[in-house]
Protein backbone atom coordinates (compact mmCIF):
# COMPACT_ATOMS: atom_id res chain seq x y z
CA UNK A 1 0.00 0.00 0.00
CA UNK A 2 1.39 3.44 -0.88
CA UNK A 3 2.12 5.60 2.09
CA UNK A 4 2.75 8.70 0.01
CA UNK A 5 -0.42 10.52 -0.21
CA UNK A 6 -1.05 10.06 3.50
CA UNK A 7 1.99 11.21 4.42
CA UNK A 8 1.53 14.42 1.72
CA UNK A 9 -1.61 15.25 3.30
CA UNK A 10 -0.14 15.05 6.76
CA UNK A 11 2.67 17.14 5.97
CA UNK A 12 0.15 20.14 4.49
CA UNK A 13 -2.26 19.49 7.14
CA UNK A 14 0.57 20.24 9.57
CA UNK A 15 1.96 23.06 7.40
CA UNK A 16 -1.76 24.87 7.94
CA UNK A 17 -2.32 24.08 11.12
CA UNK A 18 1.38 25.72 11.98
CA UNK A 19 0.27 28.66 9.45
CA UNK A 20 -2.66 29.13 11.27
CA UNK A 21 -1.63 29.23 14.35
CA UNK A 22 0.72 32.29 13.20
CA UNK A 23 -1.95 33.79 12.11
CA UNK A 24 -4.13 33.70 15.59
CA UNK A 25 -0.97 34.54 17.76
CA UNK A 26 0.00 37.54 16.58
CA UNK A 27 -4.04 38.68 16.09
CA UNK A 28 -3.80 38.01 19.85
CA UNK A 29 -0.76 39.45 20.20
CA UNK A 30 -2.34 42.57 17.86
CA UNK A 31 -5.95 42.39 20.29
CA UNK A 32 -3.63 41.86 23.59
CA UNK A 33 -1.74 45.46 22.82
CA UNK A 34 -4.67 47.29 21.69
CA UNK A 35 -6.56 46.47 24.91
CA UNK A 36 -3.64 47.49 26.90
CA UNK A 37 -3.50 50.90 24.86
CA UNK A 38 -7.16 51.65 25.51
CA UNK A 39 -6.77 51.18 29.28
CA UNK A 40 -3.97 52.99 29.53
CA UNK A 41 -5.48 55.89 27.36
CA UNK A 42 -8.41 55.88 29.51
CA UNK A 43 -6.66 55.90 32.36
CA UNK A 44 -3.65 58.00 32.45
CA UNK A 45 -4.07 62.02 32.15
CA UNK A 46 -1.44 62.68 29.56
CA UNK A 47 -2.99 60.62 27.33
CA UNK A 48 -6.84 61.50 27.51
CA UNK A 49 -5.38 65.19 26.73
CA UNK A 50 -4.13 63.52 23.56
CA UNK A 51 -7.08 61.95 22.46
CA UNK A 52 -10.13 63.82 24.00
CA UNK A 53 -11.13 67.62 23.55
CA UNK A 54 -11.73 68.64 27.07
CA UNK A 55 -13.81 72.16 27.88
CA UNK A 56 -11.34 74.04 29.90
CA UNK A 57 -14.77 75.32 31.98
CA UNK A 58 -15.73 72.17 33.54
CA UNK A 59 -12.81 70.09 32.87
CA UNK A 60 -15.02 67.63 30.95
CA UNK A 61 -14.48 65.78 27.82
CA UNK A 62 -16.57 67.64 25.25
CA UNK A 63 -15.42 65.60 22.30
CA UNK A 64 -12.32 63.91 20.67
CA UNK A 65 -9.03 65.66 19.18
CA UNK A 66 -7.62 66.41 15.87
CA UNK A 67 -5.11 63.56 17.09
CA UNK A 68 -7.97 60.99 16.98
CA UNK A 69 -8.37 62.02 13.35
CA UNK A 70 -4.87 61.99 12.07
CA UNK A 71 -4.57 58.52 13.94
CA UNK A 72 -7.44 57.21 11.89
CA UNK A 73 -6.45 58.54 8.70
CA UNK A 74 -2.92 56.87 9.24
CA UNK A 75 -4.91 53.79 10.47
CA UNK A 76 -6.01 53.30 7.11
CA UNK A 77 -2.90 54.63 5.31
CA UNK A 78 -1.34 51.67 7.58
CA UNK A 79 -4.35 49.03 5.93
CA UNK A 80 -3.66 50.08 2.36
CA UNK A 81 -0.15 49.44 2.31
CA UNK A 82 0.38 46.35 3.94
CA UNK A 83 -2.58 45.15 1.27
CA UNK A 84 -0.54 46.43 -1.90
CA UNK A 85 2.57 45.93 -0.61
CA UNK A 86 3.12 42.91 2.12
CA UNK A 87 4.47 40.66 -1.00
CA UNK A 88 7.48 42.00 -1.62
CA UNK A 89 7.57 44.06 2.42
CA UNK A 90 10.60 42.88 4.86
CA UNK A 91 8.94 40.22 7.20
CA UNK A 92 10.04 42.35 10.25
CA UNK A 93 8.76 45.63 8.46
CA UNK A 94 5.06 43.73 8.19
CA UNK A 95 5.19 42.95 11.75
CA UNK A 96 5.83 45.94 13.05
CA UNK A 97 3.44 48.04 10.80
CA UNK A 98 0.23 45.61 12.05
CA UNK A 99 2.06 46.25 15.92
CA UNK A 100 1.95 49.77 15.50
CA UNK A 101 -1.78 49.84 13.95
CA UNK A 102 -2.66 47.48 16.70
CA UNK A 103 -1.30 50.25 18.89
CA UNK A 104 -2.81 53.33 16.91
CA UNK A 105 -6.11 51.40 17.12
CA UNK A 106 -6.10 51.41 21.05
CA UNK A 107 -5.62 55.23 21.13
CA UNK A 108 -8.69 55.93 18.77
CA UNK A 109 -10.95 52.77 20.58
CA UNK A 110 -11.06 55.07 23.83
CA UNK A 111 -12.96 57.52 22.73
CA UNK A 112 -16.12 54.59 22.05
CA UNK A 113 -15.07 52.64 24.99
CA UNK A 114 -15.53 55.62 27.25
CA UNK A 115 -18.85 55.95 26.90
CA UNK A 116 -19.55 52.71 27.90
CA UNK A 117 -18.99 50.57 31.66
CA UNK A 118 -16.08 48.73 32.42
CA UNK A 119 -18.08 45.32 32.84
CA UNK A 120 -20.03 46.11 29.66
CA UNK A 121 -16.91 46.05 27.77
CA UNK A 122 -15.42 43.12 29.17
CA UNK A 123 -19.10 40.87 28.89
CA UNK A 124 -19.09 42.23 25.49
CA UNK A 125 -15.56 41.30 24.68
CA UNK A 126 -16.19 37.79 26.10
CA UNK A 127 -19.71 37.21 23.91
CA UNK A 128 -17.57 38.31 20.81
CA UNK A 129 -14.49 36.12 21.51
CA UNK A 130 -17.37 33.28 21.67
CA UNK A 131 -18.92 33.86 18.35
CA UNK A 132 -15.84 35.10 16.77
CA UNK A 133 -14.28 31.82 17.52
CA UNK A 134 -17.30 29.51 16.75
CA UNK A 135 -17.48 31.58 13.04
CA UNK A 136 -13.53 31.20 12.59
CA UNK A 137 -13.60 27.04 13.56
CA UNK A 138 -16.81 26.61 10.94
CA UNK A 139 -14.53 28.51 8.43
CA UNK A 140 -11.71 26.18 8.91
CA UNK A 141 -13.84 23.03 9.05
CA UNK A 142 -16.57 23.24 6.89
CA UNK A 143 -16.43 21.51 3.35
CA UNK A 144 -18.80 24.44 1.76
CA UNK A 145 -17.39 26.63 -0.84
CA UNK A 146 -17.96 30.53 1.04
CA UNK A 147 -15.70 32.22 -2.46
CA UNK A 148 -19.38 33.17 -3.08
CA UNK A 149 -20.32 34.93 0.04
CA UNK A 150 -17.38 37.14 -0.73
CA UNK A 151 -19.22 39.20 -3.09
CA UNK A 152 -22.36 39.53 -1.09
CA UNK A 153 -20.26 40.42 2.23
CA UNK A 154 -18.37 43.27 0.31
CA UNK A 155 -21.89 45.05 -1.17
CA UNK A 156 -23.18 44.46 2.34
CA UNK A 157 -19.92 46.06 3.85
CA UNK A 158 -19.89 49.28 1.49
CA UNK A 159 -23.59 49.37 2.33
CA UNK A 160 -23.07 49.33 5.98
CA UNK A 161 -20.70 52.30 5.57
CA UNK A 162 -22.57 54.65 3.33
CA UNK A 163 -25.49 53.97 5.87
CA UNK A 164 -23.35 54.94 8.66
CA UNK A 165 -22.13 58.20 7.17
CA UNK A 166 -25.90 58.91 6.39
CA UNK A 167 -26.99 58.18 9.89
CA UNK A 168 -23.96 60.62 11.43
CA UNK A 169 -26.75 63.51 10.15
CA UNK A 170 -29.61 61.96 10.44
CA UNK A 171 -28.65 60.81 13.94
CA UNK A 172 -31.11 57.89 14.06
CA UNK A 173 -31.37 55.78 17.16
CA UNK A 174 -33.31 53.22 15.24
CA UNK A 175 -31.02 53.38 11.85
CA UNK A 176 -27.78 52.89 14.33
CA UNK A 177 -29.51 49.26 15.78
CA UNK A 178 -30.34 48.15 12.48
CA UNK A 179 -26.67 49.16 10.93
CA UNK A 180 -25.24 47.28 14.42
CA UNK A 181 -27.61 43.89 13.79
CA UNK A 182 -26.40 44.21 10.12
CA UNK A 183 -23.19 44.91 11.04
CA UNK A 184 -22.72 42.07 13.42
CA UNK A 185 -24.12 39.52 10.57
CA UNK A 186 -21.40 40.76 8.18
CA UNK A 187 -18.70 41.08 10.41
CA UNK A 188 -19.81 37.45 11.22
CA UNK A 189 -20.06 36.29 7.62
CA UNK A 190 -16.39 37.92 7.17
CA UNK A 191 -15.09 35.84 9.86
CA UNK A 192 -15.78 32.69 8.24
CA UNK A 193 -15.06 33.82 4.59
CA UNK A 194 -11.75 35.29 6.11
CA UNK A 195 -11.14 32.06 7.80
CA UNK A 196 -11.66 29.50 5.24
CA UNK A 197 -9.50 32.18 2.89
CA UNK A 198 -6.21 31.86 4.89
CA UNK A 199 -7.27 28.30 5.18
CA UNK A 200 -6.20 28.09 1.33
CA UNK A 201 -3.68 30.59 1.85
CA UNK A 202 -1.86 28.26 4.33
CA UNK A 203 -2.06 25.43 1.93
CA UNK A 204 -0.09 27.30 -0.64
CA UNK A 205 3.03 28.97 0.72
CA UNK A 206 6.35 28.05 0.11
CA UNK A 207 7.00 25.16 2.93
CA UNK A 208 10.71 26.11 4.10
CA UNK A 209 10.44 30.01 3.66
CA UNK A 210 10.14 31.98 6.73
CA UNK A 211 9.44 35.40 5.45
CA UNK A 212 6.89 34.32 3.29
CA UNK A 213 5.09 32.57 5.60
CA UNK A 214 5.35 35.30 7.99
CA UNK A 215 4.46 38.06 5.77
CA UNK A 216 1.39 36.06 5.32
CA UNK A 217 0.58 35.51 8.68
CA UNK A 218 0.96 39.00 9.48
CA UNK A 219 -2.09 39.54 6.95
CA UNK A 220 -4.33 37.01 8.01
CA UNK A 221 -3.88 38.03 11.19
CA UNK A 222 -5.08 41.81 10.39
CA UNK A 223 -7.62 40.47 8.11
CA UNK A 224 -9.07 38.91 11.43
CA UNK A 225 -8.28 41.42 13.81
CA UNK A 226 -10.19 44.00 11.75
CA UNK A 227 -13.27 40.99 11.87
CA UNK A 228 -12.88 40.68 15.31
CA UNK A 229 -12.69 44.69 16.26
CA UNK A 230 -15.56 45.60 14.02
CA UNK A 231 -17.69 42.66 15.75
CA UNK A 232 -16.74 43.88 19.26
CA UNK A 233 -17.90 47.44 18.33
CA UNK A 234 -20.90 46.15 16.79
CA UNK A 235 -22.09 43.96 19.46
CA UNK A 236 -20.69 47.24 22.11
CA UNK A 237 -23.40 49.46 20.44
CA UNK A 238 -26.79 46.58 20.61
CA UNK A 239 -25.45 45.68 24.15
CA UNK A 240 -23.33 47.98 26.10
CA UNK A 241 -24.37 49.70 29.39
CA UNK A 242 -23.47 53.71 28.91
CA UNK A 243 -21.27 55.11 31.80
Amino acid sequence: MNQYPTMQRTAKAELVNAFMRGVYGWMSAGLALTAVLAYLTLTTPALQQLVFAIDPATNMIAGISSVVWILMFAEIGIVFYLGARISTMNASTATGLFMLYSAMNGLTLAPILAFYTAESIASTFVITAGMFGAMSIYGMVTKKDLTSWGSLLFMGLIGLVLASVVNIFMASSAMSFAISVIGVIIFLGLTAYDTQKLKTMGEMVPEGDAAAIRRGTIMGALTLYLDFINLFIMLLRLMGSRD
